[in-house]
């Protein structure tokens, strides 16, 4: 059995330890913190028996669980990433522990009234009964990932410590800076020797996935004309009123707010502007291929057409490709997803089969010739102060790990 003290107190010992990655900064790791975390995790899995562990100059962690058999059984990994995201602050993290929760609203932070509550987060009730960590409210918890971290670490101190369990030769990988999208840019494929892995990232109990977004990011520049507003007439150019031209003209049903499942999107995140000049930045994600390419049409037909509607070269966009569906490398070696979900069903998880709104490093781990599904780590309402996970989703999920390693080495 997986001991529940040992996960919660490992469990702690990272979320508390500040690891914000920063997408201004163009380091790897992107923020020097990220150290604290990384050097951590070295000790620790040399600490617990695991082979090989190494560190490189960009913190990136590798480590190896020999095969307790004698015949050929292809080498499997397991990665997570240790940096928590920029979008809410993940300093002086403070968890709750909450026992035997009964479905009732969990106050989170009472001076400042913030609530955790079941009305609007419905998901908690799938939890009654269980024990729930939470923030103090003033802070996100980070189980985005380091619920993944500690699921494969205390599998790989299981299977150490439990050698009648049968398995091949395991990798595993830690990463920096996936939550700005660069958690796999210097991963070392070669040197990481695995024909699959999993990446330990997905959130709700079940939660198997080999599909995500493909994904693209636009900034659309807008150039004005100031004058003095008093003399204007014919000669300045507003950008500000153009840039509203450009986002009113995009299907407004077609945003994050409106989409779910496989309706992809446009998402205007961030504008700066002034009447000189407006700077627009867009995130534009699909799951078909041949839709992802027409959104991406849309936007530069648009900047064409108010071009010659202005008459001038007012607004310039650029696009650049960021990661792709997995499904295309996945679909091909399906049997990994196959070993995963007969690994849940055997544990008495039922598996939630489902494409990612978002992307992972398996996404493009994928595509850098480590396919690499998606399995759940147990955590909710990531990168924010209601952010929460269940103890037994992160048992369940150390669990599956051990399973996958067993099932791969009887599957020869």
């Amino acid at each position: 059995m997986i001991s529940k003290e040992n996960i919660i107190k490992r469990f702690v010992s990272y979320v508390t330890i500040d690891t914000e990655s920063d997408p201004a900064s163009p380091t790897t790791p992107s923020t020097k913190k990220q150290w604290d975390l990384a050097n951590k995790l070295v000790e620790e899995l040399k600490s617990i028996g695991m082979h090989d562990v190494s560190i490189d100059d960009n913190a990136y962690i590798m480590a190896t669980l020999p095969s307790n058999v004698d015949y050929d059984v292809p080498t499997i990994g397991f990665v997570s990433h240790f940096d928590t995201s920029p979008d809410f602050t993940g300093a002086n993290v403070n968890p709750q522990i909450i026992e035997n929760y009964d479905g009732h609203d969990i106050v989170l932070n009472e001076a400042e009234d913030i609530v955790l509550s079941p009305d609007y987060f419905n998901d908690l009730l799938l939890y009654k009964g269980q024990t729930l960590i939470t923030t103090d409210g003033t802070t996100l918890l980070g189980a985005d990932d380091k619920a993944g971290i500690c699921e494969i670490i205390s599998a790989m101190e299981y299977l150490i410590n439990h050698p009648e369990v049968k398995h091949g030769k395991i990798r595993v990988g830690f990463t920096p800076d996936e939550e700005i999208g660069r958690g796999a840019h210097k991963f070392d494929v070669k040197k990481f020797d695995a024909e699959w892995a999993y990446t330990m990232d997905g959130s709700q109990i079940g939660e198997l996935e080999y599909e995500n977004f493909n994904a693209a990011g636009a900034v659309v520049k807008i150039k004005g004309k100031i004058v003095h507003p008093g003399y204007a007439k014919g000669k300045m150019i507003n950008s500000m009123y153009i840039a509203q031209e450009f986002i009113n003209s995009l299907p407004r049903m077609e945003t994050p707010e409106h989409t779910d499942g496989y309706q992809g999107f446009f998402h205007l995140h961030n504008i700066k502007g002034d009447v000189e000049e407006t700077v627009l930045e867009y995130i534009i994600r699909d799951h078909n291929k041949d839709h992802f390419e027409a959104r991406k049409e849309v936007m530069q037909k648009l900047t064409n057409e108010l071009n010659s509607q202005y008459g001038k070269e007012v607004i310039s966009t650029e696009i650049k490709d960021q990661y792709y569906n997995m499904k295309e490398k996945i679909e091909p070696v399906m049997h990994i997803v196959d070993i995963a979900e007969k690994a849940m069903k055997q544990l008495g998880i039922e598996p939630l089969i489902k494409a990612i709104r978002g992307g992972t490093d398996g996404s493009q781990l994928s595509y850098m010739g480590l396919p690499c599904p998606n399995i759940f780590a147990g955590g909710h309402n990531f990168h924010g102060r209601y952010e929460y996970v269940p103890v037994e989703s992160m048992i369940k999920a150390t669990e599956v790990i051990c399973k996958i390693a067993e099932l791969t080495a009887l599957e020869k």
